[in-house]
């Protein structure tokens, strides 16, 4: 009886030990996230002092808060203007654009179980790359409304994604057929576009190069409105969905025994992140980069729970691509470098480092 006893006090020690290491791990990611939010928060302050008039960051705040609060705080107009129509817009676009790549990356990681799957990596950037230059070289004369080519590069994604449904359905909607698929379309879209690129006059391929550098200069208000939009739209369902990716990262049979429709859940989530990358891309043209590496450094720091991978996930994304743009506007001032060329520099020696330090596997 007394060796009974001794028995069950040990499970309920070792239980309660369970708990604690897991209610601890749950504090840390929580922190972590918390940590990341703020460290936007200041960053994007300071980015906005950025540029050739010199501001302070409590001018920023009172900028921005006196929009709000106009009877309490007083602010020099000329500072309003600045904050208000040159630089907060392109801040927040930046935050916006990094979440969401690095959010779709993660989407993609997931569903595919596969490490170095990315929008960038299954031909959806290829794609809407092929629709900008496709927009730069035939349709000139509209090219400076410049909706035709956001229209061209956000039709050109959607139909990469479609394509590549199209064709792994036809291979049975494995996470294998669909990276292949990506593949084939990368390739097919990136000699097409290098095609457009040869056929076009020297104004012509300038446009296309620079579009495939990546860069924010050209946001607004209404841009950050619709990214904002796909965004409160698509990334609490994903969040709602993290346990049938946790599933997933289990294997398919697993996540079949567990009630998840495995090839339902993959086309979704494969669209929400395409439609995601696409309602950012189209404006800032190829940013690449982001998507990969953001969802592999929250993996390596915080681990693979989805519920947290994600978030988390994003805000990393945020950070790399709003220190990015900030250094590309000051390295060289006045001559702002594109952004896309700064991130790779910024992310591959991080994740180099973090990538050399682990062992184990993935999944």
């Amino acid at each position: 009886m007394k060796d009974t006893e001794r028995e069950l006090a040990a499970d309920q020690l070792q239980s309660g030990d369970v708990t604690r290491t897991y209610r601890e791990m749950i504090s840390r990611r929580v922190l972590a996230i918390a940590v990341l939010a703020a460290a936007i928060i200041l960053l994007a302050a300071v980015a906005v002092t950025l540029g050739s008039a010199d501001l302070t960051v409590s001018e920023v705040y009172i900028a921005i808060f006196s929009r709000f609060f106009p009877g309490n705080l007083s602010i020099d107009p000329l500072t309003s203007t600045i904050v208000w129509d040159f630089r907060l817009h392109r801040v927040i676009f930046a935050v916006l654009a990094g979440f969401g790549l690095a959010v779709a990356g993660a989407m993609m990681q997931g569903v595919l179980r596969n490490p170095l799957a990315s929008p960038f990596t299954l031909g959806i950037a290829s794609a809407a790359t092929f629709g900008a230059a496709l927009a730069i070289v035939f349709l000139p004369p509209l090219f400076d409304g410049d909706l035709v080519l956001v229209a061209c590069a956000f039709s050109a994604s959607l139909l990469a994604t479609a394509a590549i449904y199209g064709l792994s359905r036809y291979r049975g909607m494995s996470a294998e057929s669909m990276v292949l698929a990506g593949i084939i379309l990368m390739y097919l879209f990136g000699a097409i576009t290098s095609f457009l690129q040869y056929t076009g006059n020297t104004e012509q391929l300038q446009a296309v190069v620079f579009w495939m550098f990546g860069s924010l200069q050209q946001t607004s208000w209404l841009k950050c409105g619709i990214v904002g939009v796909v965004l409160g739209i698509s990334v609490p369902y994903v969040i709602l969905k993290a346990w049938d990716f946790n599933a997933l990262a289990m294997g398919d049979q697993v996540a079949r025994s567990l009630g998840v429709r495995v090839e339902r859940t993959r086309t979704v989530h494969m669209f929400i992140a395409a439609l995601i990358t696409a309602s950012i891309i189209c404006f800032t043209g190829t940013i690449g980069f982001i998507g990969l590496v953001s969802p592999h450094i929250t993996r390596l720091a915080l681990g693979g729970d989805h519920r947290y991978l994600l978030v988390a996930s994003g805000l990393i994304g945020a950070l790399i691509l709003l220190l990015a743009d900030s250094l590309a506007r000051t390295i060289l001032a006045p001559t702002i470098i594109p952004v896309g060329i700064m991130t790779a520099f910024i992310g591959i020696p991080f994740f180099l480092y973090l990538f050399l330090r682990r062992k184990e596997e993935y999944w």
